[in-house]
């Protein structure tokens, strides 16, 4: 696990894993790195560790 927070990060199997702190984010690219090694998409689409890929679950913004 890369979480160094007190508390503890939710793990990347967590119903609640997007609440993780950011460790990376390339806004430029969309996406950002939770510290509990999830790869969150700008589209709410998620990449787990073990390469698991979660669809988006959110509408996105109107502009």
């Amino acid at each position: 696990m890369m979480c160094s927070h007190r508390p503890v990060c939710p793990n990347a199997y967590s119903a609640d894993r997007e609440a993780s702190h950011v460790v990376s984010a390339h806004p430029d690219q969309g996406w950002s790195l939770l510290c509990n090694g999830v790869v969150l998409f700008e589209d709410t689409g998620l990449l787990l560790p073990d390469g698991t890929i979660v669809g988006p679950h959110r509408e996105p913004m109107s502009v």
